[in-house]
């Protein structure tokens, strides 16, 4: 069971993925969830399984550089400020920052998505740095491979390829459950058969 003192969890840039499961790994664990989207009204068959609270929110700009690092990293912070200023004076909570491997090894052909990945890996390790001591539990989760969803499935010459977003939900939520004398700062999730 969830500490009785995390009651809220704020999803951002959800969809019908990973998000979902967490949404729904989160609502059965007694926690209110609200949901962050460009296009909310994507989010209805969700909103109505899980009774989570939809937002409109868009942050991004006009050239894709200025998108990557403006949706990854600056949005990132944005929304990890405010949520930090809600958690100080309870000194309680976690703030959990999505990664990828573009987070820790660059591809070519994506600098602009690295570059905003990196940012938001340093804005983690920052802020875990800062906010551990005052009780607020910040890390950093690469997600290396692609995940399974309604639009994305494994191919039958591909089987085991994709992470199922159930269990990286429960992975989250182990996050959530960690003793303050274990905390972590990053994991890294992949499918057993990914090449490393």
């Amino acid at each position: 069971m969830t500490d009785p003192r995390f009651k809220t969890a704020l999803i951002v840039g959800a969809g019908s993925g990973l998000s979902a499961s967490l949404a729904r790994v989160l609502t059965q664990e007694g926690i209110r969830v609200a949901l962050a989207a460009r296009t909310p009204d994507d989010l209805e068959p969700l909103v109505k399984a899980t009774g989570a609270l939809p937002f409109a929110c868009d942050a991004s700009k006009r050239a894709e550089v200025e998108k990557a690092i403006a949706v990854s990293a600056f949005g990132g912070f944005l929304v990890a400020q405010q949520a930090a200023r809600r958690m100080l004076p309870k000194r309680h909570g976690a703030i959990l920052f999505t990664g990828a491997s573009a987070s820790v090894k660059g591809y070519a052909q994506s600098a602009p998505f690295a570059m905003g990945k990196f940012a938001l890996r340093g804005l983690a390790q920052s802020m875990a740095r800062e906010l551990a001591p005052q009780g607020i539990h910040v890390a950093h989760v690469v997600i290396d491979g692609g995940i399974k969803s309604a639009r994305r499935q494994e191919r039958a010459e591909a089987p085991a390829s994709l992470l199922d977003p159930d269990a990286i939900a429960a992975s989250y939520l182990h996050l959530i459950h960690q003793p303050h004398s274990a905390w972590t700062w990053e994991i890294e999730l992949r499918p057993w058969v990914e090449k490393f």
